[in-house]
């Protein structure tokens, strides 16, 4: 008969996957308070936001696993560490004005500055300006992270140029950093070519955990690159976190401007700030007779937060560069700083920063008061 180990459990454990994250259980530090007593096991699974049915099926899988590679177990006691319960289906309206539900919320406080970014629709380049604005602000001397929040479709591996899943210490995940810039995404955790195939609730514990469980170490700034649209995703990030304010990205046609002027309700209604739009591929220049062809239309985003009252935070051109930067890891701001693409980006990272910094001033006088 053999003797039950620790090492013999976390081997039969390591069989378990966590089927949001497709990684185990042990690799993704979930067993906590591991306890043996002769034949007899107790362990906890930390599984943020997780519904029910994931608890259940979880127990399932581990308590056949611990079986098969242990035959000589006699009771298995498997828990869950106490959460409270995910709020994605609390409707936004319900939301106090002037207040954020995160407000007490502790989940990044080394963080001075959380800003999203969102679209009302795909296609917009969201995430490649997402990735640019934060490698600018990293090049002003901030100190910067990025999360790929936008879980079924993360690109920000790629765009960044690291597709090496992080590794862990001291029970965190450490996040992958290049170009200046700490990042993480869903798409370190899932293979290529996967379809995401989840509910709110996973999302909002997927979300939760790429928060909570990754070592950020101090930051000025943080960019939350959300999804498009106005679904889970962007209400688990107003709730999960105080956020500082959001940006809308929109492309000039009258398609995704009105997309945009739902994104941008929606963020009024979870009280969370605006801190403006940004127009995308608002025009291209022809590199071989420089003729400007406004291949999206021109002009909506500007007139869009005009009538909205929100600032316009800039226009982006359409350009051979920054897709190439994005394509090959090497984003335009890190790869031709100088550019007039790259000083598009610098130039809406500054309002960002002002934006930021008018917000600390204004919760100082709050306090003072």
């Amino acid at each position: 008969m053999s003797e039950v180990t620790e090492t013999l459990v976390l081997k039969a454990l390591s069989q378990v996957l966590d089927p949001r994250l497709s990684r185990d259980i042990v690799s993704l530090n979930q067993v906590k308070n591991l306890q043996i007593e002769g034949c007899n096991v107790s362990l906890q699974i930390g599984l943020p936001a997780a519904d029910r049915k994931l608890k259940d099926e979880i127990t399932r899988l581990a308590e056949e696993a611990l079986r098969l590679v242990i035959p000589e177990i006699e009771d298995i006691r498997i828990g869950f560490p106490e959460q409270s319960p995910p709020q994605t289906q609390s409707p936004p309206s319900q939301t106090p004005p002037g207040q954020n539900p995160a407000a007490d919320e502790k989940l990044l406080p080394n963080v001075q500055s959380i800003i999203a970014i969102s679209s009302g629709k795909g296609g917009v380049g969201k995430t490649t300006v997402s990735v640019n604005l934060a490698i600018a602000l990293a090049q002003s001397g901030a100190s910067v992270g990025l999360v790929d929040a936008d879980i079924y479709g993360p690109n920000v591996p790629l765009m960044m140029g690291e597709l090496k899943p992080p590794g862990q210490k001291d029970g965190k995940i450490v996040p992958a950093e290049n170009h200046g810039v700490k990042f993480i995404s869903m798409g370190f955790f899932v293979p290529e070519g996967s379809p995401m195939i989840w509910r709110g609730p996973m999302v909002h514990g997927a979300i939760q955990q790429l928060l909570r469980d990754v070592d950020w170490g101090e930051l000025d700034f943080m960019l939350v690159d959300l999804p498009p649209g106005t679904g889970d995703a962007q209400l688990s990030i107003a709730q999960l976190v105080p956020l500082t304010g959001a940006v809308i990205v929109t492309t000039p046609q009258a398609v995704s401007l009105l997309d945009s002027k739902k994104g941008l309700a929606m963020f009024q209604k979870v009280s969370v700030p605006l801190v403006g739009i940004i127009e995308n591929m608002s025009t291209f220049v022809c590199p071989h007779c420089s003729e400007e062809t406004q291949i999206f239309s021109h002009g909506g985003g500007k007139s869009a937060a005009e009538s909205l009252k929100v600032p316009f935070l800039g226009e982006i051109p359409i350009d051979t560069a920054i897709r190439i930067g994005g394509d090959t890891g090497t984003p335009i701001t890190s790869a031709d700083p100088a550019s007039p693409q790259s000083k598009a980006f610098v130039e809406i990272s500054k309002k960002l920063i002002d934006f930021a910094a008018e917000k600390k001033s204004e919760q100082t006088l709050k306090i003072i008061q």
